[in-house]
């Protein structure tokens, strides 16, 4: 009869086989060199907006700038565009981020109770919005006749709500215990009430995770720009970078700076439109995780 060990951390470490670490070191090896593929496109990218146009044509540049110069950086920045357009997009991602999870979390939260009036027929109406959309002239022609045409408004709300979303909210929203609402509403709180101190507080994960999602929308957003806004001033960033990277060869001064500017070009919009994003998301990226567990939770 197997001698009974005491369930301790030494002993753990103790009854570890030789096999359990063979595949321990074999994992490890494995995931580094996925993160090393994953990581390497960026570092690449940040390496060539920051190397000499003669090395990127050369081939010569890796991770490691090679010939390291500001020319596109300063081209971008001296245009007296750029800035104002970045501050467009914080502006329209900040407004566009909170509307969208102020409409979506009010949408939601009445589709996961089932006792909801004609949600058998209301669900399935909002996913059917999502295969079969209006189109982009429909869209267009209404914005144009809300009069909404060159306005912030019309950049903002065709994205403010996304079925897709909306759909992962409610799947969140149903696993939130009921006997906690219930409990809120016997204290004194209205439905409404009982969504605002106690569904909303314990979906933390799940809206730090749509938070990010909408604002990569709106930050890369500049399809939108292009249909509805018209006067410079309003454009965002990733419109503008757009429009640079697609005029730069015939808005350069002089043939020089014309090849230094579109050959990298690409890898300075890359990396000044991807920055912000890649700042945010270690700060929200343990909500992810979190949400997963709190998802499996029942009542």
């Amino acid at each position: 009869m197997a001698k009974k060990v005491k369930d301790t951390p030494e002993a753990s470490r103790m009854i570890v086989s030789p096999g359990y670490r063979a595949f321990t070191i074999i994992n490890d090896i494995v995931i580094g060199i996925i993160c090393l593929a994953m990581l390497y496109p960026f570092l690449y990218l940040i390496a060539q907006s920051f190397s000499s146009t003669e090395a990127i044509v050369a081939g010569k540049v890796g991770i490691v700038p090679v010939g390291f110069s500001l020319d596109t950086y300063k081209y971008v920045l001296a245009s007296g565009v750029f800035l104002p357009d970045y501050a467009n997009t914080l502006i329209y991602a900040v407004i566009g981020t909170i509307s969208a999870l102020v409409l979506s979390s009010l949408l939601a939260y009445p589709l996961s109770k089932p006792e909801l009036r004609c949600n058998k027929i209301i669900g399935p109406f909002i996913i059917f919005t999502m295969y079969f959309a209006g189109g982009m002239i429909p869209n267009y022609i209404l914005m144009v006749s809300l009069g909404l045409k060159d306005t912030v408004a019309s950049f903002i709300l065709p994205g403010v709500i996304s079925t897709y979303y909306v759909i992962l909210m409610r799947s969140f929203f149903e696993s939130v215990p009921k006997e906690l609402e219930e409990a809120g509403e016997i204290d004194g709180l209205s439905r409404f009430g009982a969504f605002i101190h106690v569904a909303l507080p314990m979906s933390k994960p799940i809206l730090a995770t749509m938070t990010l999602f909408y604002l990569v929308q709106y930050w890369n957003d500049w399809f939108d720009a292009f249909l509805y806004l018209d006067t410079q001033t309003k454009w965002p960033v990733a419109y503008y970078l757009r429009n640079l990277i697609s005029t730069s060869s015939s808005s350069a001064e002089d043939a020089g700076e014309a090849m230094t500017i579109a050959a990298n070009i690409k890898s300075c919009a890359m990396v000044l439109t991807a920055a912000p994003i890649i700042c945010v998301y270690p700060f929200i990226q343990k909500y992810f995780v979190a949400g997963m567990m709190l998802g499996g939770v029942k009542g």
